[in-house]
């Protein structure tokens, strides 16, 4: 499993570093936004922990460029911003999840392994609900044929609510499965991505198919 490090501050890279080899995994590291960016382009990594305030180029330019250029590469940010705007803006970039510094070791190496997890999951078939299509390989979704064009979160999101149709979702259970959180504070940010998967969703069809259910969560159902 080889995992590449991109941080200017090189002492944090080096403690990244050297935990995660101690626990088996390959390591590179870079020191810009330039060379992360080369490495990650020209090598394949199982995940890139990536800061997002880098010299030369910042992070959420690194992986803009590299969501231009066709890598899917899953990208654990690190920043030291907290707020849901930068949060938000770090997440439409590309990344798949972030993790605000400081930051425990033991929590980054279980972000990093469900990223993975994450990853090998979406190797499989295609999945249907209603005139819905989702394919795991190419992370390409459609709506009656139309093609939807979602972000990397809104599409993990979209994931979960059809590989659990007519299930209702809590905000925990979302936030435990598509984000890895826990804590109640961060369910602002699952409505606002409800939100904007609904729009991208349900908009233009008279068959609505996500559903809020008041005080609990949402389900993706079609409409009795």
């Amino acid at each position: 499993m080889k995992i590449l490090v991109v941080e200017d501050e090189k002492k944090v890279a080096s403690f990244i570093k050297r935990g995660l080899e101690e626990e088996k995994y390959e390591v590179d590291t870079a020191f810009d936004g330039e060379e992360g960016l080369s490495k990650a382009l020209a090598t394949e990594y199982e995940v890139i922990v990536l800061d997002v305030m880098l010299p030369k180029m910042d992070g959420v330019a690194v992986i803009k460029e590299m969501r231009a250029r066709k890598n899917r590469t899953p990208v654990l940010m690190l920043t030291a911003k907290d707020s849901v705007d930068d949060i938000v803006a770090g997440l439409d970039s590309g990344s798949d999840d972030y993790l605000t510094k400081p930051f425990a070791f033991a929590e980054l190496l279980a972000r990093i392994r469900a990223l993975m997890r994450r990853s090998e999951q979406e190797r499989g078939a295609e999945i249907r609900f209603a005139d819905l299509r989702l394919d795991p390989v190419s992370h390409k979704v459609w709506r009656d044929d139309k093609e939807i064009d979602l972000t990397s979160k809104e599409y993990a999101l979209l994931e979960y609510f059809m590989r659990n149709p007519n299930q209702v979702l809590t905000r925990t259970m979302i936030a435990e499965h598509v984000w890895d959180y826990t804590f109640d504070s961060f369910t602002n940010i699952i409505d606002v991505y409800v939100n904007y998967l609904r729009k991208k969703v349900d908009r233009d069809s008279d068959k609505k198919l996500i559903h809020t259910v008041r005080g609990v969560g949402y389900i993706l159902k079609e409409e009795d």
